[in-house]
């Protein structure tokens, strides 16, 4: 019987996997990987900084110990090694604002201008629990009750002959903020993009609650989903499940319409 994935325990830098869930492409990493519990992931690129295992741990960069955001990582191990995370207190609640904040002045995203469409502040949640994989084979990441209620949801469109499928879940503020920069390294201005991706700190998948839902067959977040018999079902039936459309046409905050996106609120009355 397959052993049950512990959760992803989250810091402001660096994300805890299970190992499990890690491919390396590196020979040497891939090795150290096989036999480790816990592999450190910087959350800005997905870079894998160490594996931990029955020897301790194994760095995968020689820089590892000067790695920002390291000593809070190490923090966190303790609490997956105490093989109870959901259960530790370091493991409740959410991650500090005040990261973010300053990451988006520096991009030239003040207060004013990061809220001016109205979105609220969703800061990272602490734990994450695996929900599955996701179109791409990448492992989805949500709190736990979304998870449960995305996998009861596409179990119930399969029986009814309907597919859906995760196309992203779980996305840190480190890498909304890289889609910002790769964005305005291409020539497009800030308001070009805040039109199409919210700041860093203010779209909804920082908060574990949403998903981006295709299904085969259709091309990843564009509007022709809501031609498909997966989004007639999902305005059926997305509401005894707790998930909402978020963005629909004329929608107060000025974000283009996403048929594709639905955050988890609470299960509506069956």
């Amino acid at each position: 019987m397959r052993a049950a994935f512990h959760p992803l325990v989250n810091t402001p830098a660096i994300e805890l996997w299970p190992a499990a869930l890690c491919r390396a492409r590196a020979n040497a990493d891939a090795r150290a990987i096989a036999t480790a519990r816990v592999v450190l992931r910087r959350k800005r690129d997905g870079r894998y900084l160490a594996a931990v295992g029955p020897h301790g741990v194994t760095p995968l960069v020689p820089t590892l110990w000067r790695e920002p955001g390291l000593e809070a990582a190490m923090a966190a191990l303790a609490v997956v090694e105490a093989r109870v995370p959901q259960a530790h207190p370091a493991a409740r609640g959410e991650l500090p604002a005040h990261v973010v904040q300053q990451g988006n002045a520096l991009l030239g995203l003040e207060g004013n201008d990061a809220t001016s469409s109205g979105l609220p502040f969703h800061a990272e949640p602490r734990l994450l629990h695996f929900a599955g994989r996701d179109r791409y084979r990448r492992a989805l990441w949500l709190l736990a009750p979304v998870a449960r209620a995305w996998r009861a949801m596409r179990e119930a469109a399969q029986g009814d002959g309907v597919v859906l499928e995760a196309i992203s879940g779980f996305r840190s503020h480190a890498y909304q903020r890289g889609i910002i920069e790769r964005k305005l390294a291409r020539g497009l201005t800030l308001d070009e993009i805040l039109r199409v991706n919210a700041a860093p700190g203010h779209s909804e998948h920082h908060s574990g609650r949403a998903l981006d839902v295709g299904t085969p067959g259709e091309p990843p977040a564009e509007e022709s989903f809501e031609a498909t018999p997966a989004f007639a079902w999902l305005q059926r039936h997305a509401a005894s499940f707790g998930f909402a459309l978020s963005y629909p046409r004329g929608n107060p905050h000025g974000i283009t319409y996403e048929p594709w996106h639905w955050c988890w609120h609470a299960p509506a009355a069956r």
